[in-house]
């Protein structure tokens, strides 16, 4: 299992960076900048003066170019070129470490019965996720768009999330396959539905999160608590059909960002009070991490709006969303593990 599990924590890091240079990706206006799909070919980036030229020319003939970046140089689509192929490239590295290192552990009989499905459920995961990837690029060639749809880039984004879970569960099944369980008490159901429910809204969250990425509704208020000194800005309906704003209105994409942060903390500090009441000394490990994750990452999440989402505070926002998505799945796995007696 040793060798399983190291296949896993690579995989882990590998797709937990993925996220963060995608966010880059998405932050430096740099998605569109590779305008085909290649997932063999498209590895080896321009070696010459002509290669760079003919990228160039494929870049210039898509809407984002002529409405937003007519007056680029060669040296800035460089800039955006090269943070792009740095983020397919490393999905080819992880599409390949999982490839080798499912079938050759698979061959030498390192795997448990109950590891092979979801492993195998792993990879079907990543192969589609490059596909979601394509499609949410996709998007942005069309004619008068200057960015990807951002519903596609938020089932990008939470599909990423989605592998990260998978993997991070399995690397805690695998670690904690010999603990002995731990008997039940009377909280211990009411902190397993909590940690469902905090896991359930916090892909709610990310799907969100994707949102205001889409449409850099980050930039649109940038005062806390209120937004433009109301709680709800009066323009959140403006749109029509009324069911649009939930994705393309920054006031109240953002406004819904913060309610559901505001709610993931609430529940947290919920599970954080029911825990120190039980005696477990894990839970109430789990529990402490939880709040002080939830609580770095609102905090981070405030900064952003602060700063109008600048680069830094925004990336971070992002790498602190993953460590939060761990421990509330450390909760809900601790939680889980009971036995009557």
């Amino acid at each position: 299992m040793n060798y399983v599990r190291l296949w896993l924590y690579i995989l882990f890091a590998l797709v937990f960076l993925m996220v963060i240079v995608g966010g880059l990706t998405r932050l430096t206006d740099s998605g569109l900048s590779i305008t085909e799909w290649k997932p063999l070919t498209g590895a080896l980036p321009p070696i010459s003066v002509e290669g760079w030229l003919i990228e160039f020319q494929k870049y210039s003939e898509i809407p984002e170019f002529k409405l937003q970046n007519s007056d680029m140089s060669l040296s800035e689509f460089k800039v955006i070129y090269w943070w792009e192929w740095g983020h397919r490239q490393l999905g080819r590295i992880i599409g390949l470490v999982w490839f080798v290192g499912f079938f050759l552990l698979l061959g030498l009989r390192k795997f448990n019965k109950d590891l092979i499905w979801p492993s195998f459920l792993i990879g079907f995961l990543i192969g589609v996720q490059g596909a979601i990837g394509w499609w949410m690029v996709s998007s942005g060639l069309q004619d008068g768009m200057l960015d990807v749809a951002s519903y596609r880039l938020s089932i990008h984004l939470l599909t990423a999330f989605f592998i990260l879970s998978l993997i991070y569960w399995r690397i805690l099944r695998i670690h904690h396959e010999y603990d002995t369980l731990i008997s039940r008490t009377r909280f211990s159901s009411v902190l397993f539905f909590l940690s469902i429910v905090m896991l359930l809204v916090l892909y709610i969250q990310i799907f969100s999160g994707g949102l205001v990425a889409g449409i850099d509704a980050g930039t649109a208020y940038n005062e806390w608590p209120l937004m433009n000194g109301q709680v709800l800005p009066g323009e959140s309906f403006d749109l029509l059909p009324i069911w649009v704003n939930f994705f393309d209105n920054s006031a109240l994409v953002q406004f819904n960002h913060r309610i559901l942060g505001y709610l993931l903390f609430f529940l947290v500090l919920m599970f954080f009070v029911i825990a120190t009441c039980d005696k477990t000394p894990a839970l109430k490990r789990s529990s402490s991490y939880l709040l002080f994750v939830a609580t770095f990452q609102v905090f981070l999440g405030i900064i952003t709006i602060l700063s109008e989402a600048k680069l830094l505070y925004a990336a971070l926002h992002q790498a602190g969303g993953m460590i939060f998505l761990m421990t509330v799945l450390n909760s809900l796995f601790i939680s889980s593990r009971y036995k009557n007696v």
